[in-house]
């Protein structure tokens, strides 16, 4: 079990067999990491934080898999979108659950205040939650962590057409939510009974 250590940032990283200069260079990249973890988890903290504590550990502990002349940021990304995609697949054949409090919090009215700029943003990231998985996952890492295409092609191991593609039609369908031109409908995942 490695040791953990609470850095400037409030992140744990693990201490003993890695080395600072390590635990630096990933401390850099944990601000962007949550961001983009709380965006995949549709803004629950605690699961967002776990992913990105997950994917952290991962990276040291695989550190000596790193290729020296690729991208660290590119790198850990992709190790975080791919640990999301195996949690969400696991949860998927053993079924959620729900804690208390998200229960709670699920009855509390959703507005706090009637400031413009939260109803702006309540609508904003709604309308992310309504993009499929990858729409969202490419609009993301284009939009707000500011990869080039060919970086998210990587990170989420798909070609660059696919990642222009996908950007395209999912700032189209954002676009027309913000608007409030239609409301796009989500497709509900379909288990097949067993």
């Amino acid at each position: 079990m490695l040791a953990l250590a609470r850095t400037a940032s409030d992140c744990v990283l693990p201490v003993g067999k890695t080395t600072r200069d390590q635990r630096e260079l990933l401390q850099e990249h944990v601000p962007g990491m949550r961001r983009f973890a709380r965006a995949l988890l549709r803004g629950d903290r605690e699961a967002a934080d776990d992913l990105v504590q997950d994917s952290l550990e991962r990276a040291l502990s695989r550190w000596h898999q790193r290729r020296r002349d690729g991208d660290l940021r590119s790198w850990v990304y992709t190790i975080l979108y791919h640990r999301f995609v195996s949690v969400r697949h696991r949860l998927r054949r053993r079924g959620g659950h729900r804690s208390l409090s998200d229960v709670q919090e699920a009855e509390q009215p959703g507005v706090e205040g009637g400031q413009d700029g939260a109803l702006a943003r309540r609508d904003l990231v709604r309308g992310l939650a309504t993009l499929s998985e990858e729409q969202r996952s490419v609009l993301l890492l284009v939009g707000v962590e500011d990869f080039s295409y060919e970086e998210a092609a990587h990170i989420l191991g798909v070609p660059t057409g696919t990642v222009m593609s996908r950007l395209s039609r999912g700032r189209e369908r954002l676009r027309r939510y913000m608007n409030g031109d239609c409301v796009p409908n989500r497709q509900p995942e379909v288990t097949s009974p067993q």
